[in-house]
């Protein structure tokens, strides 16, 4: 049975950072790539950044140049650091498989606010 437990979200002004984590367990973390999600008030959920197995990263061009999606294959987790926040950044992040496959069951995820 997976499970995936993030944290590290809070509330942070405009221009602030953040570092978010996801832990992995019931799967072989290693193998598997990865992305994190986030999910504004009334708004679908968007793919954020990805990771391989091996290190390679994509991510969506509102973030791209501010935040930085890592991974440690021996602690089983996932990171987004997160910098140079703006209020359009503000949702519930989540961790999952990389959207090419099927989903795992999604964690609780962990609340980003950003004021201005």
């Amino acid at each position: 049975q997976v499970q995936l437990v993030e944290s590290g979200g809070g509330l942070v002004q405009a221009g602030g950072s953040l570092r978010l984590s996801c832990v992995v367990s019931g799967k072989i973390f290693s193998i598997n790539p990865m992305g994190w999600y986030r999910q504004a008030p009334g708004k679908q959920r968007e793919l954020v950044a990805t990771i391989t197995g091996g290190g390679s990263t994509n991510y969506a061009d509102s973030v791209k140049g501010r935040f930085t999606i890592s991974r440690d294959n021996a602690k089983n987790t996932m990171y987004l650091q997160m910098n140079s926040l703006k209020p359009e950044d503000t949702g519930v992040y989540y961790c999952n498989v990389h959207p090419a496959f099927s989903a795992w069951s999604w964690g609780q995820g962990t609340q980003v606010t950003v004021s201005s």
